[in-house]
Order: C-alpha cells, then structure tokens, then sequence
C-alpha cells in the first residue's frame, strides 16, 4: 500500500469539504488503485488528508489525469498558504486500518528513529489494543523516505478516547509503548473532531 499525506491551512472548511466530496463523485471512479481517504480539520484550520491507493504508481497514474489536474486547481484555492505532501511508501495497518464509522480520528506526526522496530512494536500491540482500547477502531503508520510519519488512530468517539487514555494500561503494555514514543521525535498530535472518510465500495 502507498499513503500520500496532504495538509495545510483552509481558509473555508466547508469549500474545501464540497471539493474533496466533488473528486469522490466525480473522480474517484476512473481512480484506479485507489483505496479510500481519511479527512479531517482541526480546530485552527488544519486539514489533513490520508488518501490510500494501492502502490505508488497508481498514485502517479491518478496525479497525471487531466481532471485531476482541473480538480486540484479547484481545491488548492481552499488553501490558505503552503500544502505540505508525504509520499509513503512505508504503510503499516494496525487492526484493519481504522473505520469509516470512527466518530474521532487523532493524527500524530514527526520524526522515527527507527522505523523497523516501530513497526515491530505497532504490530505487536494489535492485540493489546483491542484487549484494553476497545474505543480504538484501528491506526494506520505511514512513513516517508525522510523518516517523517504520519501516524492516524480511529475512535469510536472523542469522549471513549478521552475517557479510557487516563486508564492505567498493564506493564507490559505501558513498557511498549513508552518504547514505541521513545523512537518518535518532534512529535504532535493533531485532533479531527469531525472526520470524514472516502473508500472503494
């Protein structure tokens, strides 16, 4: 799986959402590897975008459409300023990925020191998750050729997430993700209190 992670400030919320619902009906049919999309704002104007295709170069097939091209202009204009692109072809799913019925998704970026032993311990705390998050719907660890990584976690709400992330968690999972924190530099959270989402049906 490949992962391109698009952000940037918005200056209109609700022009950039009508754009991007616009390529899901008008151009995510003649996508092809496209898999689906996970979208949000925060609170001061952020908007992610993780849009997952099957293999880089069906991204590059996508970018290279001329209605892609047209659509792109449409929705740079939503932009307030620089949109930042992350070309991720290091993608780890972690319990499926997460859910389109996620009600909170919180996405969490900097750098990795090492990513083989990230990924290690993200697919070792599957289990643990859903043994003691239930709340937690799945993640996805998508990491670029800089090491930069966008890491996203679906919730079935912001107030379960809340909620349980001051339960005391058992030794060994405490330990394990005090490791996984411990390769993560430059780290910060960014909370899409309404998320929405895209997929191939």
């Amino acid at each position: 799986m490949f992962m391109q992670i698009i952000q940037g400030r918005v200056r209109d919320t609700e022009a950039a959402k009508a754009a991007l619902d616009r390529w899901q009906t008008d151009l995510a049919p003649g996508a092809e590897g496209w898999l689906g999309g996970t979208y949000g704002v925060t609170d001061d104007g952020m908007m992610v975008a993780a849009v997952r295709f099957e293999s880089r170069d069906a991204a590059q097939r996508n970018s290279e459409r001329p209605e892609q091209s047209s659509w792109w202009s449409e929705m740079e204009s939503c932009f307030d300023g620089e949109v930042t692109f992350h070309d991720c072809d290091d993608v780890t799913l972690l319990a499926g990925g997460g859910s389109d019925k996620a009600g909170f998704v919180q996405v969490i970026q900097g750098r990795i020191t090492d990513r083989e032993r990230a990924r290690s311990i993200i697919e070792q705390s599957a289990k643990m998750i859903s043994q003691y998050r239930p709340d937690v719907l799945g993640a996805t660890l998508a990491v670029d050729k800089d090491g930069f990584f966008t890491e996203t976690v679906a919730f079935t709400s912001e107030d379960e997430a809340r909620k349980n992330e001051t339960k005391e968690l058992p030794e060994e999972a405490r330990k394990m993700f005090e490791e996984e924190m411990s390769l993560m530099q430059d780290v910060k959270y960014l909370d899409l209190h309404q998320p929405w989402f895209s997929s191939r049906h």
